[in-house]
């Protein structure tokens, strides 16, 4: 199948990742990137060999996808005026600042018949995929996203920095409505909280407990799902998966059966699930799901209105601090 040609708008940490697989992908034709720090992105051309773009419109006259992993309070401005120039668009998380500008993309995308998706990379990641499917019902959800302090990022709450990846991978399991959200959050080294706790209801009765915080003395991405008869624990960071599940114990149990009985007299074997988990690049994974979206017609794996819909959750916890 021919390669989609593809731009990069913005070439800071993210957007050198974002061009280095582009380049090394076989669905993407890379021809270039625009930056507005024109030195850094003269460098970075020589470095690199890539082409750096004199604007955007000139990127856009060369591409069929645009890959946007600028600063989020000019993705709004960004997605609008690719999807004005017909080009298909990936935006980095979180899809926009506000959900009135999320829903004017989703809006135009589906006017213009164009694709996008939104970098909800957690949703890509081998420990998650390989056990999504076996996440049935589960009604207590509770995620730890913890990270050291990086300046970058805390241009955004960190409820949209760190903790929206916890929303969209809980939204994207829970297949209920929510009902209710509440949250706390503080400030301590940024303008705006720097670790935050969130309540999530939904109608079908699960509670999602999340913690995010962005000043902590070590790194933990983890989130636990209890459901009837199983708990499942995914760490997003190593990349492991714990399963425990339960059945009927067995009449005659094993010498080394675990067995539990509770009150009513009722026995359970208590036994181990591991998946086998393959290592992926899931950045790499996401474009190229994108990519085979816009070739055959499909729904992207994390679509605008997923996107979206994260995005509205997260701004109902943040309307919880003030």
């Amino acid at each position: 199948m021919k390669k989609l040609r593809a731009g990069v708008l913005g070439a800071g940490h993210l957007g050198k990742i974002h061009l280095r697989l582009l380049q090394e992908s076989d669905s993407y034709e890379l021809m270039g990137f625009y930056d507005p720090d024109t030195t850094a992105a003269k460098a970075l051309a020589e470095k690199e060999g890539y082409t750096a773009f004199d604007s955007i419109e000139a990127l856009l006259a060369e591409v069929d996808v645009v890959d946007i992993v600028t600063p989020t309070m000019v993705h709004h401005q960004m997605a609008i005026q690719c999807l004005n120039a017909g080009k298909h668009v990936f935006i980095e998380k979180p899809i926009t600042q506000t959900v009135a500008q999320a829903e004017e993309i989703v809006s135009l995308a589906n006017q213009k018949n164009l694709k996008g998706q939104v970098g909800h990379v957690e949703r890509f990641n081998p420990a998650f995929k390989v056990i999504k499917e076996h996440i049935e019902k589960p009604m207590f959800i509770e995620a730890h996203r913890l990270a050291e302090f990086n300046p970058r990022g805390t241009d955004v709450p960190v409820i949209l920095d760190l903790m929206i990846h916890d929303i969209d991978v809980i939204l994207s399991v829970v297949n209920s409505k929510v009902t209710h959200v509440s949250g706390s959050g503080v400030a301590v080294i940024s303008e705006t909280p720097d670790i935050a706790n969130a309540r999530i209801e939904f109608e079908n009765g699960c509670v999602a407990n999340l913690t995010a915080s962005r000043i902590s003395l070590k790194s933990m991405r983890k989130t636990r799902f209890f459901q009837k008869e199983a708990y499942i624990a995914v760490d997003f960071l190593a990349k492991q998966v714990e399963v425990v599940k339960m059945k009927d114990a067995p009449e005659q149990p094993g010498e080394y059966d675990m067995i539990l009985q509770n009150a009513e007299g009722v026995k359970k074997q208590i036994y181990f699930e591991p998946p086998t988990i393959e290592e992926s690049n899931a950045i790499l994974e996401e474009l190229n799901t994108f990519a085979a979206a816009i070739q055959n017609d499909t729904d992207p794996i994390v679509t605008l209105s997923h996107a979206t819909e994260a995005l509205r959750v997260a701004h109902q916890i943040i309307a919880c601090f003030k």
